[in-house]
């Protein structure tokens, strides 16, 4: 792995995590119905998380000798509360793989704190899935 492809990669990680910051702030403002409070809190709470990626992300990329991007990439539509989920149920399962993806590069560009911070990455984007994906579980709305 040469040293370009791995912060064009993160940069592509970088515009994800951005895009998470705006699906997260838009969905909650969307949310509707009985359970309004509990998911716009959902929501909100997964924010930082995604902002302290980003911050990772952006430094290690100025480290590396990038320039980090400044653009979200798309933010799927959703109007109901099902959607809502189901559209970051999508995202979390995007971003586990692509960190996975990511700290082979990692490993492969010999850069080990990258790697175990991508694992770390890994972990939270596993346990964000996990929690979409039990609120999910027989969602009848």
């Amino acid at each position: 792995m040469d040293k370009s492809k791995l912060i064009k990669n993160l940069n592509e990680d970088l515009s994800n995590e951005l895009a998470a910051i705006v699906q997260y702030i838009t969905y909650a403002s969307q949310v509707t119905g009985p359970y309004r409070p509990q998911l716009v809190d959902f929501f909100l709470q997964e924010v930082p998380d995604e902002q302290g990626h980003a911050i990772f992300l952006a430094n290690k990329i100025v480290a590396l000798g990038g320039a980090p991007t400044t653009v979200p990439a798309p933010v799927a539509s959703a109007e109901t509360n099902k959607e809502l989920l189901e559209a970051v149920l999508e995202a979390e399962r995007k971003a586990v793989a692509g960190y996975k993806q990511r700290a082979k590069e990692a490993e492969e560009f010999g850069d080990v704190g990258l790697q175990v911070q991508l694992e770390d990455m890994v972990r939270d984007e596993t346990g964000h899935f996990e929690e979409v994906d039990r609120i999910l579980r027989d969602w009848s709305m």
